[in-house]
């Protein structure tokens, strides 16, 4: 296993905060439901929150750090003090995105708040599916139709499970070098159902309806669209994921938009009208005279709709102003005698935040 601070791919003097956020990242790309049958990414998924475990708690991180990553191991596995008890892989996870209704109920949370659906009982199976979205579609919203297999009711009769006693998972206990690691598995000889039979693959068409403003990791779940139970009762959900593709002019954060435009400096200086492309079309917007390089300006309600609110964020433009490189000999002069017209203000300052 690589060091831990590689694992979560943070400098060895990141803050708690920072440790966390790296977690959340690595943790939500390499997740079992979203890594579905992928051995590498499991043991990615796990290694992150043994990780987290150590890197989170001060003691645990002084000591990591003052005896490093071999020692370290060397040490917790031979019950070092500090090193004793298990970690339960799903417990982390629960801790740091919080409730406690399994792993599919935390990548960005429900977007109506629907965590009763998810964390139910269902003896049908969930389904986790993808789908891809332009800001285009999120700033208006969309109605998709996609195609999914699920399990659906058939003529046999079913049979309950062997490899799992009729309980649909299988908890497995490994042992790690800080402990004991709990892991709960979906039965795949059943699909979690308990049972065997009783039910054949089909491809169906579902209707999602995307409500404007999603967010990349937000899901949506449709109760009762994933895999049908052998009963008729209790039918997995159906968990919709949203990823946002990269947009070739935009930037986002939150609910707000960003671009860039370049500018010649003769209109920096004496200002010019420009026509801004939205995702609403484009908006007449006047560039003051004067404007500084770098400088933000701020179209009010013309970024994305916020689904917590009723009202859309803003359209942020930074102006770049470009410097004058490839020039003739008349334009030259023209400079040098508008550089004899200006006061010359050179000074120093302090740099800040660095």
């Amino acid at each position: 296993m690589s060091d831990y601070y590689d694992i979560l791919n943070v400098a060895k003097n990141a803050s708690s905060n920072e440790i966390k956020k790296a977690y959340r990242k690595v943790a939500m790309k390499y997740h079992p439901d979203k890594n579905p049958d992928n051995k590498e990414a499991e043991n990615k998924f796990k290694e992150a929150a043994e990780a987290y475990s150590v890197l989170s708690d001060e003691e645990k991180r002084s000591r990591y750090d003052q005896l490093g990553h071999q020692q370290y191991q060397q040490f917790s596995s031979s019950g070092g003090q500090g090193f004793s008890g298990g970690i339960n892989v799903e417990d982390i996870f629960n801790s740091v995105f919080g409730g406690g209704g399994g792993f599919s109920d935390f990548f960005g949370g429900d977007i109506f708040g629907n965590t009763r659906s998810s964390r139910r009982r269902t003896s049908g199976g969930n389904l986790k599916i993808s789908i891809p979205l332009t800001l285009e579609e999120i700033f208006s919203g969309k109605e998709k139709k996609i195609k999914i297999k699920r399990w659906e009711k058939s003529g046999t009769q079913p049979a309950k499970c062997t490899s799992c006693d009729g309980k649909g998972e299988i908890r497995r206990v490994q042992q790690s070098f800080i402990g004991q690691v709990v892991n709960v598995e979906v039965c795949r000889n059943c699909s979690g159902t308990g049972y065997i039979g009783g039910r054949e693959r089909k491809t169906v068409t579902i209707k999602v309806k995307i409500p404007a403003g999603v967010s990349d990791g937000n899901y949506m779940t449709l109760q009762d669209e994933g895999d049908k139970s052998v009963s008729g009762k209790n039918d997995g959900d159906l968990i919709v994921y949203f990823e946002e593709k990269d947009h070739e002019l935009y930037s986002r954060n939150g609910s707000d938009l960003y671009i860039e435009c370049n500018i010649d400096f003769p209109d920096a200086v004496l200002g010019l009208k420009l026509e801004v492309p939205t995702l609403d079309g484009k908006v007449r917007m006047d560039i003051p005279a004067g404007i500084k390089n770098n400088q933000m300006l701020r179209l009010k309600n013309k970024g994305l709709p916020n689904l917590n609110r009723h009202k859309n964020g803003d359209l942020y433009i930074r102006i770049n102003i470009n410097t004058l490189t490839d020039i003739d000999e008349k334009t030259k002069k023209l400079i040098k005698e508008l550089k004899n017209n200006i006061k010359n203000k050179i000074e120093f300052n302090k740099i800040k935040n660095i």
